[in-house]
């Protein structure tokens, strides 16, 4: 259990109702006026959630907008991700608290496309496998006007969280991710 979470629940800090939420973020060197914070529980030791997770390379197979993650070294690493109408932005991220089995931490570095910030912590939940509870920071490119058309074109940090964990509970838990679209293989043997 997080220390700072005076509720003794999985709650993320930013959904509490009483304490104060944005310092009890974990998030070290905050980037970001804009938090965002969700939780999952995967059935799957914690360990092994974890591991996948810390392979930055993973990370595209369930964030839908993460284009590509280049590791750069064992701290750095570069991002690209989809931003609303057609574009990408880019940023190379710092590791500022990598525990095993317990917590990844990241800031952006100076000249990010998007200032970010973030943590996410890996909670052992004995039988019920692994909360994952992740929180993000960040400044939206074109402040307010900018979040808004996030928004709209469902590229927003907190809707895109939300998707994110729970195609990562999926794929951990049944070694696929679920969606109403065919497939190229199933769509060739509708026309069949």
């Amino acid at each position: 259990m997080n220390d700072t979470n005076l509720h003794g629940d999985d709650a993320p800090p930013s959904t509490w109702k009483q304490g104060e939420p944005l310092a009890a973020s974990g998030i070290p060197e905050r980037k970001g006026d804009s938090i965002v914070a969700r939780a999952v529980t995967i059935n799957r030791p914690v360990a092994e959630v974890f591991a996948y997770f810390r392979n930055f390379a993973n990370l595209p197979t369930f964030m839908e907008n993460v284009e590509r993650i280049d590791t750069l070294d064992a701290m750095r690493s570069h991002w690209v991700v989809k931003a609303p109408a057609g574009k990408t932005v880019e940023w190379d991220a710092v590791i500022t608290d990598d525990e095993v089995d317990r917590v990844i931490a990241w800031t952006s570095e100076p000249g990010a496309g998007v200032a970010n910030s973030g943590r996410v912590e890996f909670r052992d939940a004995g039988a019920r496998g692994t909360v994952v509870v992740a929180t993000i920071a960040y400044d939206p490119p074109a402040g307010m006007v900018g979040k808004l058309i996030a928004k709209m074109f469902q590229r927003e940090p907190a809707i895109q969280a939300r998707r994110d964990l729970r195609r990562f509970k999926q794929l951990l838990e049944t070694g696929e991710i679920a969606t109403a679209a065919m497939n190229r293989k199933q769509h060739e043997e509708e026309l069949s």
